[in-house]
């Protein structure tokens, strides 16, 4: 048995029409479906919904639940906002760019580009509060790639004794984080 890929992933959304209008004009995303019933399919529990799917490339889909009947969404304060995120793909460093521009062109706070050294990143919050990324793959992927997969088992080992970063992968933010070594580490 295999997982073959993510059917979809669903976030609550305050308003769906919204929602789907954003990630429509900011994303490009294509509205797949909606579905809305009185009663939960699952549990059979009295609790209308609107759900509605974005495409998100690929065969992915991105989905969202309005509640209207619900107490107003929250977040898990215990876990800091930068944690908790949905990351796309794009082509590259110029798509990345053309996104950031269009984004703040909309009037979206975009934080970034961040250069994570297997990939570069910007982020930014839909309506809903969930956090976005979008993300481009560095030239040098393949290679940093191959590095990684070396040493992925003993930052993990290392990681679950001692709760500290490992430094075998610090080369991926050495250029972000300017070479110097982080205070703290």
């Amino acid at each position: 048995m295999k997982i073959d890929r993510i059917h979809h992933v669903a976030y609550r959304c305050k308003d769906a029409k919204e929602t789907v209008l954003w990630y429509q004009k900011m994303l490009k995303m294509d509205f797949v479906l909606a579905i809305a019933e009185d009663f939960v399919p699952s549990t059979k529990a009295p609790d209308p919904y609107m759900h509605v799917f974005m495409d998100a490339g690929m065969g992915n889909v991105l989905a969202f639940f309005e509640l209207p009947t619900q107490p107003p969404m929250g977040r898990d304060l215990n876990t800091p906002e930068w944690v908790q995120h949905i990351a796309f793909r794009v082509k590259d460093r110029a798509e990345l760019l053309e996104f950031k521009a269009h984004l703040e062109a909309n009037d979206v706070d975009v934080l970034g580009v961040t250069d994570h050294g297997i990939f570069h990143s910007i982020y930014f919050f839909d309506p809903n509060g969930h956090r976005v990324e979008l993300a481009c793959p560095d030239p040098a992927e393949e290679a940093q790639l191959k590095e990684l997969d070396k040493v992925k088992w003993d930052m993990l080992e290392e990681w679950s004794k001692t709760k500290r970063a490992p430094k075998h992968a610090a080369f991926l933010h050495a250029k972000e984080f300017g070479g110097a070594e982080r205070a703290g580490s």
